[in-house]
């Protein structure tokens, strides 16, 4: 009967040590059809969780205090949110599935515009004032011009990166090696010394996945042998 109470109460590690297990085994043997079984498992216990967690959490609480709110505005903003989230069902049957274009068309549109909006205002707005904020010696405050140069030049060197386009000197159709024709050479160079910051960038992000990936590796490990030692004792 003991034996049967601890086994109950080392279940819950057993079981995460039998997923681990299946996991870890990909590194051996390649795919096989434990990892897909782990694999499958958890991508239908994240969708369901999110699920949950978006249809309790966010739709109805805030669908349900527009319709019993009392007011005729809201109530009505509710009836066309309900029924776009039935059109957008429509999505799902390839023969309706064009009564569904016009919720897609409001989610990628409003989606687009906050991605925007957040960039503009939130990333790109805040690294100008945060580079100005470097220059700024007045009155003894602590400015580091030699900070701000270096993001600046690497701001800069990084956009120009991205530029592909030449201006073209004439309105006549060109050949091929005119349609390809190199950059300015000033913008040669400041997209190579920003190829130098975006692989730097990316080298410090990838160093970054490489140790939080060796650090749950570890931290697995350590689940394996605390759960034998517990299975043993």
């Amino acid at each position: 009967m003991e034996a049967l109470v601890k086994l109950a109460s080392l279940l819950p590690d057993i079981v995460g040590l039998l997923l681990t297990l299946a996991i870890l085994l990909y590194l051996f043997i390649g795919d096989n059809a434990l990892f897909r079984l782990v694999t499958y498992i958890f991508i239908g216990v994240v969708s369901g969780y999110i699920t949950v967690l978006v249809l309790f959490n966010v739709l109805l609480p805030r669908l349900g205090s527009l319709l019993f709110s009392g007011d005729p505005v809201f109530m009505a903003v509710a009836g066309i949110l309900i029924l776009l989230g039935i059109l957008l069902l429509f999505k799902l049957s390839p023969r309706l599935s064009r009564f569904g274009s016009l919720p897609m068309a409001i989610l990628v549109g409003v989606g687009g515009a906050v991605t925007i909006g957040g960039a503009v205002c939130g990333t790109l707005s805040g690294q100008i004032g945060g580079t100005i904020e470097l220059f700024n010696m007045r009155q003894g405050e602590g400015g580091n011009p030699l900070a701000g140069i270096y993001v600046l030049v690497g701001a800069v060197s990084t956009l120009a990166y991205f530029q592909f386009s030449t201006r073209s000197r004439s309105v006549t159709p060109v050949t091929e090696e005119e349609a390809t024709a190199p950059r300015a050479t000033a913008l040669e160079v400041l997209a190579k010394i920003g190829q130098i910051f975006i692989g730097i960038t990316l080298g410090a992000m990838f160093a970054g996945v490489y140790t939080a990936a060796i650090t749950a590796m570890v931290e697995r490990l350590g689940f394996i042998i605390e759960t034998i030692f517990k299975f043993l004792e």
